[in-house]
């Protein structure tokens, strides 16, 4: 298999100092064990920050640094400037509030960004380096966002995957950082980007339509001429872990008979909910005077970010309603009902509390997946235990079987904690049978073979060849050397994005002066033969285009004038216009900014001025159901640039192009959408195909805009 590169803000590893002397830790964590397997069978490297060394004299750092390269590790080294503004103020402090929708805790100021920006560039620098072509690049999380763009700029034809271990935000939410567009465009340089729920992967195509106008299908984008998947990935846990037994570590916290042990783990963070949750816990003593001295919570508060003011803040109020709800709630007689510990547990000893709680109380107000969830189920061998679970952590998408509850909703809390205390034990082992089940299926291990098996089969990276740009003066005297040796010379132009630019409505498509003066100068042209593609309706393209000595074809082959009147190759039989132009005009009732365009043989459905999003739905949804209303009628739908169109069976333009070419002719084609692709696709062997604008095309050259299209008209003008 390829060499695998994991790319994280922190190493699988702690680096400690004791008297000088340095101390490598490999961690236990999620990530570093589910990577293990395909780390290990690849040879991999591991990038990552690897904490802070400078407590370490010459001797320490030296030793340190030969330890995590017999670790396959490679350390970026942070200042402690770049840390603070990079990881505290920009990530945290930015980043980590919005993707968790606690839009309050949000700064008026921060100059973090323009350290992120550096920070994840010397990732980039320092992967490049290490970066052998075959190998495979797996980023990961929030802070290094910016990465796989950056990467991709530097190593276009790398396999890159980026996997996102918190909450994608709703759209409106997201368009609230002001780096919007930059934070996109550096997850887009990924070929697979993975999520943890399908909600998280729809949330990042809506940013993506209303931010930067690409519009997926299914679960795929098309950006720069290549391909990147979106998905979801839901992670798992090292089961075997948590269900191997073990003898009881509870000491101090072995339940009495009769009592209900509520637990709660968690790193302290303002996104976990805890001060809702003693509160719901409080709500339940006060309603129910019977479970007083029958009902404790356990509640584990592991330190995090202690250094941060805001955390600081926050652990003194949690501790603060603690000490209030102990005091109301417990008498001469009964101990204090909520027991506090705010410090970390040996996984051993976790798991002994998971085996031992009634009530496993996971009620974050938004989480990206939360792993303690999974813990408590696949811990539960003796198949006992209620888990209420917050339905804004990822994980309530995989576990029906919990209570879910509304974290927002302590008098809900408290109700699903009453529930749960009184379940009958059928029921408890029933839902505890349906979580263990899947929990255990679906482990850790599979998540990382499931997302580095798709990123195998993704489409690497940048297009193989870029289309290159077109040599104007080339393609004129190439077509200059073509009529002196007396063959014919045709131009097939397309007209909307080619000739003239987009217009948001066809009334403002009408010709410049310009473009007739040089339409009509090569008309007259021996040995030229010009035509103009079009899919406007024919009175359009008569009243714009009539007065000119070139071939005319409406509605993109529909109709033809050629030296003659107007020719029709097809109709739409009346009773499914009828029906076809009924479904448009409901969905333009329904999506304000759109317009239904009647043609002579066809019905258009255009959404340019639509709002992006909800225009590429709708589109998406319309397109999928005509193809249903027209299954077995001589009609098709056409996919065009922000319009959906309907037009009999087998006419477009290459069609045309078949029909207009002899054999010896010199063809210049020009377009820029996806129905000149069939005008491409149909042109001769030696033909100059022009592709007008970005996007993935068969064209043999490209143009950036209308501009580039009027000098090749120009050119030819002046040449033949």
């Amino acid at each position: 298999m390829s060499r695998l590169l994991v790319v994280s803000n922190r190493l699988p590893v702690t680096v400690g100092a004791a008297q000088g002397e340095a101390i490598v830790t490999p961690s236990m964590g999620g990530l570093s064990t589910g990577l293990r397997g395909p780390f290990e069978r690849s040879q991999g490297l591991w990038i990552g920050w690897p904490g802070d060394l400078s407590r370490l004299d010459d001797a320490g750092r030296a030793t340190a640094m030969k330890e995590l390269q017999a670790l396959r590790t490679l350390p970026v080294e942070l200042t402690a400037d770049e840390l603070r503004s990079y990881y505290e103020d920009f990530a945290n402090g930015v980043l980590w509030p919005v993707f968790h929708y606690l839009l309050d805790r949000i700064p008026l100021h921060s100059g973090g960004w323009e350290m992120y920006r550096h920070v994840n560039a010397k990732f980039a620098a320092a992967v490049a380096a290490q970066y052998r072509p075959g190998d495979t690049i797996w980023v990961h999380d929030y802070q290094l966002l910016l990465l796989p763009g950056m990467l991709r700029e530097q190593l276009p034809g790398a396999r890159i995957g980026f996997f996102l271990h918190i909450p994608f935000p709703a759209s409106e939410v997201f368009r609230m950082l002001p780096w919007r567009e930059d934070v996109l465009r550096g997850m887009l340089g990924a070929d697979l980007i993975g999520f943890h729920t399908p909600s998280y992967a729809r949330n990042f195509a809506s940013a993506v339509v209303r931010l930067l106008g690409h519009e997926p299908v299914v679960d795929e984008l098309a950006v720069a001429g290549r391909k990147v998947r979106f998905r979801a990935f839901p992670m798992g846990i090292d089961t075997e872990t948590f269900t191997a037994p073990s003898p009881p570590q509870l000491g101090e916290f072995q339940p009495r008979p009769g009592e209900h042990l509520l637990l709660g783990v968690d790193r302290l963070d303002y996104t976990k909910g805890i001060r809702r949750r003693l509160s719901a816990v409080e709500r339940v003593l006060t309603r129910r005077p019977d479970l007083r001295g029958k009902l404790r919570m356990l509640q584990i508060a592991v330190p995090s970010r202690e250094s941060v003011t805001a955390y600081q803040d926050y652990r003194r109020r949690v501790e603060e309603i603690v000490g209030a709800i102990n005091g109301r709630c417990s008498s001469l007689t009964d101990a204090p009902p909520i027991h506090y510990m705010y410090r970390g547990f040996p996984q051993e000893q976790l798991i002994s509390l998971y085996r031992a709680a009634s009530v496993m109380l996971v009620t974050p107000t938004r989480d990206g997946m939360n792993l303690v969830a999974k813990e408590f189920a696949a811990a539960r061998t003796d198949g006992d235990g209620v888990l209420v679970l917050s339905e804004f952590a990822g994980a309530a998408e995989e576990m029906p079987e919990a209570l879910h509850i509304n974290p927002f909703d302590v008098d809900g809390m408290a109700q699903a904690i009453e529930q749960a205390v009184d379940m009958a034990e059928g029921e408890r082992r029933s839902r505890m049978a349906g979580l263990r089940a899947r929990v255990l299926r679906f482990d850790v291990h599979r998540w990382a073979e499931d997302f580095l098996a798709a990123l195998a089969d993704a489409e690497i990276g940048a297009p193989l060849e870029p289309t290159p740009l077109l040599a104007v003066g080339a393609a004129a005297e190439a077509a200059r050397t073509a009529a002196l040796e007396g063959r014919r010379v045709v131009m097939l132009l397309d007209y909307d994005g080619t000739l003239v630019p987009i217009a948001p409505r066809p009334e403002l498509a009408a010709p410049d002066p310009e473009l007739l003066r040089l339409l009509e100068k090569l008309s007259t042209k021996p040995w030229l033969s010009v035509h103009v593609l079009s899919g406007r309706p024919c009175p359009d393209v008569d009243r714009w285009l009539g007065a000119l000595a070139i071939g005319l074809h409406a509605e993109h082959g529909m109709y033809s004038r050629i030296g003659g009147e107007w020719r029709a190759r097809g109709a739409v039989p009346e009773d499914l216009r009828e029906k076809v132009l009924a479904t448009l005009e409901r969905v333009a009732s329904n999506t304000p900014g759109s317009h239904v365009e009647l043609k002579a043989a066809g019905l258009a459905w255009h959404y340019r001025l639509a709002e992006r999003e909800q225009g590429a739905h709708q589109a998406r949804e319309l397109r999928l159901h005509l193809r249903e209303l027209l299954v077995g009628t001589p009609l098709e739908v056409l996919l065009g640039d922000k319009v959906v169109e309907v037009r009999p069976r087998g006419v477009h333009k290459g069609l045309i192009a078949r029909e207009l070419i002899r054999p010896g002719d010199f063809v210049i084609c020009v377009g820029d959408d996806r129905t000149d692709e069939d005008l491409f696709a149909a042109a001769p062997e030696g033909a100059v195909t022009v592709k007008v604008g970005p996007g993935a095309t068969v064209a043999n050259s490209r143009v950036s805009d209308v501009a580039g299209t009027r000098a090749l008209l120009r050119a030819l003008a002046e040449t033949l």
